[in-house]
């Protein structure tokens, strides 16, 4: 690698799906209830999305090349999902995060999609775990004092409301920049495209 490239400014970046206005409204009123705990930090509404490819840390310049691959590159049809009660990841008995997983082989594929493409540009190294459709609605704060260990979560979240299990379609995909602040991440759209029933924009 060279000097150049090591000097090069960096974006930490990921591409989502992201979802339904009417969808984020109802996870943030559930979350308002269900996700009081004092151990956790609920994800702000605004930022409620499915992760299709955590890119990391990635040259500033290839910012165009990502964002080509998804405006030009992706035409699929507006994928169906249907959400799941909350689960507790890495394991329910310390959890560093709760999520709703979301039910799609629409979602699958669509993430298969992006993935050969941005491979193909030598823009992506895939994860070597399966992927896992799901909207992070919560993380676990540290115990603080230097440990990084999570806190004890002793209100775990209830059950979604019927209305949040009907199926809906995803609305977009969005290359996002993601900034490590404080009080969590703020994420910004680079690029974006919007999806339709029949996958024509």
């Amino acid at each position: 690698m060279t000097k150049e490239r090591l000097k090069s400014p960096r974006a930490r970046l990921f591409v989502a799906l992201d979802l339904p206005e009417a969808l984020r409204d109802g996870i943030a009123a559930w979350g308002g209830g269900e996700l009081s705990d004092p151990a956790l930090r609920p994800v702000p509404r605004e930022s409620l999305h499915i992760t299709l490819a955590f890119l990391g840390y990635t040259p500033e310049r290839d910012i165009e090349r990502i964002g080509e691959v998804i405006i030009g590159g992706l035409k699929p049809p507006a994928p169906l999902l249907r959400l799941g009660g909350p689960v507790a990841k890495p394991s329910p008995k310390q959890p560093r995060l709760f999520a709703l997983p979301a039910d799609s082989a629409d979602i699958v594929a669509l993430q298969k999609a992006l993935e050969e493409r941005l491979v193909a540009e030598h823009l992506y190294k895939p994860e070597k775990r399966p992927f896992w459709p799901h909207v992070t609605v919560a993380r676990v704060k540290p115990e603080g004092g230097g440990s990084r260990r999570p806190r004890p979560v002793e209100r775990r979240p209830g059950k979604l409301p019927a209305k949040l299990l009907s199926p809906v379609l995803g609305v977009r995909v969005t290359l996002y920049r993601s900034e490590l602040q404080p009080r969590g991440a703020h994420y910004t759209p680079l690029a974006q495209v919007e999806l339709s029933e029949d996958g024509r924009q």
